[in-house]
């Protein structure tokens, strides 16, 4: 065989496997934003149960804006959604872009609802609020391994009439 033929047939045979890798890579990217989707709609929905087969049993997120709340598994993950959905039990999570790579998702989303239940030490308003959230998710075997997951309490609080806090009243 010719070595200029050789050299092309070996220089086709790399582009195709090169080729062929990019949409193995594009399919992967694409369930991975799926598995997110669904995670939000399972949580939208308060169908923790559909939470078993999207979220990995040693889930762990993480959050800056409630660095006091801990949580290392899809229990404790269950658990404060079902708290969060009594305080705002008419939440809505819509996702409105994602980036995948790798086995990372990250999702630029809003968050609606309106307070109906206290937030921890503070309680109910009956206001609604409307939140911008970023998170970025790392998926293992298919599901949601880990969630970093950050939003502006400040702007939160204030639509709640939390912010400023009252003024104590001088006795």
């Amino acid at each position: 065989m010719d070595k200029k033929i050789f050299f092309y047939l070996i220089i086709l045979i790399l582009l195709s496997g090169i080729v062929g890798c990019e949409k193995v890579n594009t399919a992967k990217l694409d369930v991975n934003k799926e598995i997110v989707l669904q995670f939000t709609e399972a949580v939208n929905n308060h169908n923790y149960d559909e939470l078993d087969n999207l979220v990995a049993a040693d889930f762990v997120r993480h959050c800056q804006a409630t660095p006091e709340v801990k949580i290392t598994s899809l229990k404790e993950f269950k658990k404060f959604a079902k708290m969060y959905s009594e305080s705002f039990p008419d939440m809505k999570g819509s996702v409105k872009m994602m980036v995948a790579e790798g086995d990372f998702v990250a999702a630029y989303a809003t968050f609606t609802g309106t307070q109906k239940g206290p937030m921890g030490p503070l309680p109910a308003s009956d206001k609604k609020m409307e939140s911008k959230t970023i998170g970025i998710f790392l998926l293992e075997k298919k599901k949601i391994k880990e969630l970093w997951i950050e939003w502006d309490n400040l702007a939160i609080l204030t639509q709640l009439g939390h912010f400023p806090p009252p003024v104590p009243k001088a006795e």
